[in-house]
């Protein structure tokens, strides 16, 4: 619940944290900010750019005789720089900025706010491929054996003996950083445990009776893997999932920190990181990110291992046991 409610909150960051106005009534006519850009020319400024809402002339042209605006409880989005403060930067938390600002004036809190976003829907991605070519390819290879899994099983074993990080540091520093790009590196190695996983599975179940009863109806191989034995084998898949997730956060924070992840401006937690750790004396930068790291990993393990307890039918059964 709590995970599910950080993350809702993250994916409402546009809502939560804009330096742009949700609505704006001026003149009375009706204006939303957050969906378009507006002229400066149109509240009353001078220049045809896009209207700068931190601007106090901008404030008070749509605060005052009878206009109001309606902001974010955040003011700042994680791009946001006040040019408007008076402050030095890294400034530390504030009424204003309630986790402080980076070196470049920009507030970590919406930065911390959307840099979860991305961790998360990136390591869902992953996630996502990674179980679908993880079970994919533990499947062939338990359900049919033989020379398909031992073949199988070394291209597996030589691809999973390279050094992925150093792979990934030295992709990401020949090509443009995206999140393309990052998206297929780590991609191309977080499928390797769950096959392992799905193929034990299969081998198991394979020569069990309901499997040999199926072959003697006259089901193709197809219909038995996909009706019978995968919804029989997916414990280890769904047990899975919080631990695929947490790896995959901890990859992209690593190439984040080393600046070979996500390019700029975007935030994340291991660019976080790296300001923090450029910055020492801005505590609030490297405490802000690495407490939202730890609680977010922790969350996941408390699901994982509450997911394996639940799924686990031998503990299920000596607590019935014991009950009796």
């Amino acid at each position: 619940m709590i995970f599910s409610t950080l993350f809702a909150l993250s994916l409402l960051s546009d809502v939560v944290a804009n330096d742009r106005p949700l609505l704006v009534r001026y003149e009375g006519h009706y204006y939303f900010p957050i969906a378009k850009d507006y002229p400066e020319t149109l509240f009353g400024g001078d220049f045809t750019t896009r209207a700068n809402y931190l601007d106090p002339f901008i404030r008070s042209r749509i605060q005052s005789n009878g206009n109001f605006a309606i902001y974010a409880p955040n003011h700042y989005r994680y791009d946001t720089i006040d040019y408007f403060a008076t402050r030095p930067y890294p400034a530390p938390p504030n009424g204003d900025n309630w986790l402080g600002t980076d070196q470049y004036g920009r507030d970590v809190l919406s930065r911390l706010l959307y840099g979860f976003r991305l961790s998360v829907l990136m390591a869902l991605a992953l996630t996502v491929s990674g179980v679908a070519f993880g079970v994919l390819v533990g499947a062939v290879q338990g359900f049919y054996g033989g020379k398909v899994d031992l073949i199988g099983q070394r291209l597996i074993e030589i691809w999973s003996s390279m050094p992925d990080l150093y792979l990934l540091i030295i992709f990401a520093s020949i090509f443009e950083p995206s999140l393309w790009l990052l998206f297929i590196l780590l991609s191309m190695f977080g499928w390797l445990v769950l096959s392992d996983y799905v193929r034990a599975e299969f081998l198991r179940n394979r020569s069990l009776d309901y499997v040999r009863a199926a072959r003697t109806m006259g089901l193709s191989n197809g219909q038995i893997i996909w009706r019978h034995v995968l919804p029989n084998s997916l414990t280890p898949v769904i047990t899975f999932l919080p631990f695929r997730m947490s790896a995959a956060i901890l990859s992209l924070t690593s190439l984040d920190f080393l600046g070979l992840g996500v390019p700029a401006p975007m935030p994340s937690l291991g660019e976080l990181l790296q300001e923090g750790k450029n910055n020492l004396d801005a505590w609030w930068i490297s405490v802000s990110a690495f407490a939202a790291l730890v609680v977010t990993l922790l969350l996941l393990t408390f699901m994982g291992d509450a997911l394996r307890n639940a799924m686990d039918t031998r503990a299920r059964g000596s607590a019935f046991g014991g009950a009796r």
